[in-house]
């Protein structure tokens, strides 16, 4: 079943300035979640921030961390950015060799487990690992940088992992399983994104265009 829509905006698009208080403005302006989005420079073509800059902005929010981790090998980073204080992780499975291995890591470490779905990723990747994951995330565009515009093809994934989701989650008494979506998410595109069955959106400029005094205007305008 759908879950209330939840936002969370990705600090991707924030004032690296100044990210402290930009975590702290997106918090106090409705956040659900904090988006961290994690990159290597060789899973993805870009580079961001690692577990110390997650440690860092910990203590700027009480909201859940969701840091989706956009490198590999990923395995012997995830007891850092645990201990850095994420809440839920979430990685890709041509990340590893063994994806149920890393989200039993994940797991045994008190976190919620995701995976991460590329556009060129077909949705059976999820079918044995949906009884154990807390999360879905369907990327809309191809990951390595903000700012993309939203690829229409992925309201068809969506709407698969949806069914399965629900399957899964009928099978578990009910057990929550988040469905994200992120990329070139915007009033415009949250609409179809939410009518498909995510119910998590990830927003980077949407959510921080204008600066904070029109954060919260923009949060709820994509919740809406």
């Amino acid at each position: 079943m759908q879950q209330p829509i939840r936002i969370a905006p990705s600090i991707l698009s924030a004032d690296f300035a100044r990210l402290g208080a930009e975590v702290e403005a997106i918090t106090a302006a409705g956040a659900d979640y904090v988006h961290v989005d994690v990159m290597d420079g060789h899973f993805v073509p870009n580079i961001t921030i690692g577990p110390l800059v997650v440690k860092a902005l910990r203590p700027h929010s009480n909201k859940t961390f969701d840091v989706h981790l956009m490198i590999a090998p990923v395995d012997p980073y995830v007891p850092e950015f645990a201990a850095a204080g994420a809440d839920i992780i979430t990685f890709h499975p041509e990340a590893g060799p063994h994806a149920h291995r890393t989200v039993q890591l994940i797991k045994s470490l008190g976190k919620k487990a995701g995976i991460s779905l590329n556009p060129g990723t077909p949705v059976d990747v999820v079918d044995y690992l949906l009884p154990n994951v807390d999360l879905v995330l369907v990327m809309s565009v191809n990951p390595g940088f903000g700012g993309q515009k939203f690829i229409p093809q992925a309201l068809d994934k969506i709407a698969a992992i949806r069914r399965k989701i629900d399957a899964v989650s009928e099978s578990q008494n009910g057990r929550p399983i988040d469905l994200e979506v992120d990329g070139g998410i915007a009033a415009d595109t949250a609409p179809a994104a939410i009518k498909a069955g995510a119910d998590v959106l990830v927003a980077g400029t949407a959510s921080f265009q204008g600066g904070s005094a029109r954060y919260a205007e923009n949060i709820a305008r994509l919740r809406q």
